[in-house]
């Protein structure tokens, strides 16, 4: 079973940085793309960052030029670097791994971490 656990929420005054990690564990054969959601109180989950194996990134316009998504494959990790925080970037934001495969030949599965809060508040 393949586990997503995030790391590195938490609260920051406007215009600070947070970093988040977030490692997948157990039985891991190839990973196609990771990815970054946030949800904020009252609204819907949408996309923050996502990087596909050997792709290109892709941000949601509100945190281009701000937030920088990346990846270690050989860790199975994903970090997303967020500067400039604004008010605006509360939410929880979910690590999400996707097309992951334990096996060349096992059917591929998305995964879900439980999340971790990040509050900009001054």
């Amino acid at each position: 079973q393949v586990q997503l656990v995030e790391s590195g929420g938490g609260l920051v005054q406007p215009g600070g940085s947070l970093r988040l990690s977030c490692a997948a564990s157990g039985t891991i054969f190839s990973i196609y793309i990771m990815a970054w959601y946030r949800q904020a109180p009252g609204k819907q989950r949408e996309l923050v960052a996502s990087i596909p194996s050997g792709g290109t990134t892709n941000y949601a316009d509100s945190v281009k030029g701000r937030f920088t998504i990346s990846r270690d494959n050989a860790k199975n990790t994903v970090y997303l670097q967020m500067n400039s925080l604004k008010p605006e970037d509360t939410a929880v934001y979910y690590c999400y791994a996707g097309l992951v495969r334990t096996t060349p030949i096992t059917p591929a599965n998305d995964y879900w971490g439980k999340g971790t809060l990040v509050t900009v508040s001054s």
